[in-house]
């Protein structure tokens, strides 16, 4: 459906040219959804920058996702309470997976952010990207973590989803611009020519040249 994340973005402006007018703030989920946010700012004359947000994944099933933890001057936890339910893991078992997280979006806000403080939130149209979403479950956490800083409208930007995911997300935000729901999805790539995995350096670059 999609050539790379790049053609992704540039259709997904398209989509998306209504919000020009409003002066949005367009938030990028690092690594993949950088490259599809780039052109949708750069198609909305909008600023861009990061949401940072990582996955908790059960200890034996990394991919799955039992919650997220998401950013901000007061980090954020959200659970999944049906996988933590078939997890079964106690507060203390959960606690180092939650530090192993945290540390990496230290590493990461150095990374890619510096010295330079994450733009306000509260009053604007904020627009979530990124390249797809399975479960769902490290959206809803960005999601809801936003929906606290009292945006004036939330919305969220992705060229695919799992209809399932995408259902479950609807109520947490003011619109929703999804261009595939594919009947038999199997995973966010397989609506993709090429999805190689970015690199912190290729993040930087992406967002160094879009400055």
């Amino acid at each position: 459906m999609f050539h790379d994340r790049r053609d992704a973005g540039e259709r997904l402006a398209t989509r998306l040219t209504g919000y020009r007018d409003v002066r949005p703030l367009v938030l990028a989920l690092p690594r993949g959804g950088v490259p599809v946010a780039v052109p949708v700012a750069r198609a909305l004359a909008a600023p861009l920058d990061l949401l940072l947000v990582r996955k908790i994944g059960v200890p034996w099933h990394p991919e799955l996702a039992m919650g997220a933890v998401v950013d901000g001057a007061r980090p954020q936890v959200v659970w999944n309470p049906t996988v933590m339910t078939q997890a079964a893991l106690t507060s203390a078992e959960r606690e180092p997976l939650v530090a192993r997280e945290l540390a990496e979006l230290e590493r990461r806000r150095q990374v890619y952010r510096g010295a330079r403080t994450p733009p306000a939130i509260g009053g604007r149209t904020v627009i979530v990207v990124d390249d797809g979403i399975a479960t769902g479950t490290t959206m809803r956490a960005a999601l809801e973590a936003l929906r606290r800083q009292m945006p004036a409208a939330l919305v969220l930007a992705v060229p695919v989803a799992a209809a399932e995911a995408l259902a479950l997300l609807r109520p947490l935000v003011d619109d929703v611009v999804c261009l595939e729901t594919p009947r038999d999805f199997l995973g966010v790539s397989q609506v993709y020519d090429s999805f190689p995995q970015l690199t912190d350096a290729e993040v930087t670059a992406l967002l160094a040249a879009f400055g």
